[in-house]
């Protein structure tokens, strides 16, 4: 047996006790790295947020131990865009901040307080070797703080740039509520045993903005699981393919800093600009600006070629990305997205769709001749780009290939989680090996 990736099975495993202010099994990368440390024979338990009602505070899946903990809302993070030239419209952008800022110090600061009083429950039921904190958000890093003290281990799993994430939700530079994320970042980084980052971007920020050793930081990539099936494709859907026209789909959430509003004005550019009618777009998914993006739609008049369907079943997901000519990544460059790696991205990949997308340094290395780039930001261009791929059917099917084969190969969840089983046995002094791209 492997003693690198693989837990012995004559010693007691290793338990690692999980962070999360989500939903699981949703929450995909957690769900896999969980069941990806117990197949290695580690001992996995997670403390998580109730989904919906009717579940159980505590139950096993697939050998992980659950805790669940209730969801606390206080404040809504949706902020309704009043009309153009309204008087009112600054004194409630800044209420909407306040509000924001206050209800997430009051959430965060519970779940942390939650996650703390959980853990000495499970540390009697369970026991546990390690912390292992998904972020965001970043305070239960006290939690990590806490047990290391008591010799524990503490893991820190980027997912998020928090500080680039409050600068491109709210459009702002700066200010006293971004050096507060800096420092309490930083504090985590510098209080964690291991880091693992979604890529190399972050792994860079990691060492410089936490002083950390790149030898103690992992890159364990966003990379789906292509054995699942909801990668495998199926029949078109009968009513798009009877439109006669190119299919054109978006997944994914929609918040302020995802640029699905460059998708709408793109899509106005290609109707009224272009005079292109010969398509239909599908935005699938939710978030906090599918409000304004549906009034924007329907400023914009092109109600007619797009339709936000919100949340799907799986099914049906599947049925419409195998019905898709194109699919669509209008993040644009800002703060968090200049760095972050897409799963939107790699799912268009699995199922060997070609890609319109911006730009992006870490997009451009995932999707690489998967994809054609818009200049960034640039909605034009992004339109022109749907129109050339639009007219050329032998490109769209080699990129999807290309797409599919990179996947495959080098992308999917079977390959990036190796560097997971290589951290932990760093963790444990069983291994020695350094991350890898």
């Amino acid at each position: 047996m492997n003693k690198q990736t693989t837990v012995e099975k004559n010693r007691t495993p290793r338990r690692v006790l999980m962070l999360l202010e989500n939903h699981f099994p949703e929450d995909v990368r957690v769900r896999q790295e969980a069941y990806k440390l117990t197949e290695a024979g580690y001992r996995v338990t997670i403390i998580a947020q109730f989904s919906k009602k009717g579940q159980p505070a505590r139950e096993v899946m697939n050998g992980v131990t659950i805790y669940r903990i209730p969801l606390i809302e206080l404040f809504s993070k949706t902020f309704k865009r009043p009309k153009k030239g309204s008087r009112f419209a600054k004194p409630r952008l800044y209420l909407f901040k306040a509000s924001s800022v206050i209800g997430y110090f009051l959430e965060y600061t519970y779940f942390t307080l939650a996650c703390l009083f959980m853990s000495f429950i499970i540390a009697f039921r369970e026991g546990f070797d390690v912390v292992h904190l998904h972020n965001p958000p970043n305070t239960p890093f006290l939690v990590g703080l806490f047990y290391r003290i008591l010799g524990k281990k503490f893991v820190f799993d980027h997912h998020d740039l928090s500080p680039e994430l409050y600068l491109s939700r709210y459009r702002i530079k700066g200010g006293i509520i971004y050096r507060i994320l800096l420092l309490e970042e930083m504090l985590c980084l510098r209080t964690a045993n291991m880091v693992i980052a979604t890529n190399e971007s972050y792994k860079a920020i990691d060492v410089k903005r936490g002083g950390k050793s790149p030898s103690s930081i992992f890159v364990v990539r966003n990379g789906p699981d292509i054995r699942d099936k909801i990668f495998q494709t199926v029949p078109p859907d009968e009513e798009m393919k009877a439109m006669n026209r190119k299919i054109l789909v978006y997944i994914g959430v929609m918040g302020p800093q995802d640029g699905v509003d460059y998708l709408v004005r793109a899509i106005d550019i290609l109707l009224h600009t272009h005079k292109r009618d010969d398509f239909y777009c599908l935005v699938i998914g939710a978030g906090d600006e599918v409000g304004n993006l549906r009034s924007l739609a329907t400023e914009l008049n092109v109600d007619s070629h797009l339709r936000f369907t919100g949340f799907i079943p799986k099914k049906d997901l599947i049925r419409y990305l195998s019905t898709a000519d194109i699919c669509l990544d209008p993040n644009p460059s800002n703060p968090l997205n200049d760095y972050s790696t897409w799963v939107k991205v790699l799912e268009y990949m699995a199922f060997g769709k070609p890609i319109v997308s911006f730009d992006l340094k870490e997009t451009r290395f995932s999707a690489q001749e998967a994809a054609v780039y818009a200049a960034v930001n640039d909605e034009d261009d992004f339109a022109k780009k749907i129109i050339h791929l639009m007219d050329h059917p032998e490109e769209r099917q080699r990129r999807g290939e290309f797409g599919r084969t990179r996947m495959r190969e080098a992308l999917a969840w079977q390959h990036v989680s190796r560097n997971l089983l290589h951290g932990y046995g760093w963790l444990f002094g069983d291994s020695k090996t350094g991350s890898d791209r």
